[in-house]
């Protein structure tokens, strides 16, 4: 096992970023930031990534922030390249990223864990995670979307649920509230997740990016504008290498070959 804070492995096109604190639970520390701020950066110019999937080693997809460092922080604030500074540079990182990014929840993920998680497009769960915000447990307030992005996942019921008491659900109650895709096996997860990957890598880059961007910003958006943000993208796309690829290979019954313009 490497003692590098993130393991990077490319499979098909497939970027598989491994959070590797096992024996922290992959707890959040400064040098998992940086290690992973720059996996991320690293995957997204690799023009032979066309998704990125992100898990951890262990018993844990990542159990949150290490609270010795935010201890550090707090009797320390005016200290220089801390803990929220690295943070909030990979959180950018994470919502800008372009390409398709699953989480791959392979174990115990809460707090800033649950907060990395939802950056992801989707998650895919293993039966054996337990998932939570847990933040109140310790006397913190989240700081990169949990007490604002869990009630718009999930309702704001259970989001207040989950924040108030600082307990862990089942990843299988959580794909009832519609946080998780899907829960498989545990000895299944990573087959699993690589073969839904591999269907997405299929299509084509330039459109997935884009339906990426128009998702996320339509969100915010009143819907008239949306709309129009998507018939415009649309009218743009209709100029692509990759639209009339799939055009013609329809028409000639074959496999396009997408090359992302």
């Amino acid at each position: 096992m490497t003692n590098q804070a993130v393991v990077s492995e490319i499979r098909e096109g497939v970027a598989w970023l491994y959070l590797n604190k096992p024996d922290d639970l992959n707890a959040i520390g400064k040098d998992l930031l940086e290690a992973l701020t720059k996996a991320l950066h690293e995957a997204e110019e690799n023009q032979a990534v066309r998704v990125a999937v992100l898990t951890g080693k262990g018993r844990a997809f990542c159990a949150g922030a290490n609270l010795k460092e935010l201890l550090e922080y707090v009797e320390n604030p005016q200290m220089e390249d801390s803990l929220f500074d690295k943070s909030e540079q990979l959180f950018v990182t994470l919502e800008r990223f372009k390409k398709p990014l699953i989480a791959a929840i392979n174990g115990v993920t809460v707090a800033g864990g649950l907060e990395i998680a939802m950056t992801c497009d989707f998650m895919i769960a293993s039966d054996q995670a337990q998932i939570g915000d847990g933040h109140a447990n310790f006397g913190v307030i989240p700081g990169a979307g949990g007490a604002v992005k869990l009630p718009r996942k999930i309702g704001m019921n259970h989001a207040k649920y989950l924040l108030f008491t600082g307990e862990m659900m089942s990843a299988k109650k959580m794909e009832q509230y519609g946080l998780v895709e899907e829960v498989v096996a545990h000895e299944n997860l990573e087959t699993r997740v690589q073969e839904i990957a591999l269907k997405i890598a299929e299509k084509s880059p330039l459109v997935l990016k884009t339906m990426k961007q128009l998702a996320n910003d339509g969100v915010e958006q009143p819907l008239e504008i949306a709309l129009k943000q998507e018939l415009l993208a649309l009218k743009v796309h209709t100029q692509s290498y990759d639209l009339s690829e799939g055009l013609r290979a329809f028409s000639e019954k074959r496999k396009p070959n997408f090359k992302g313009y």
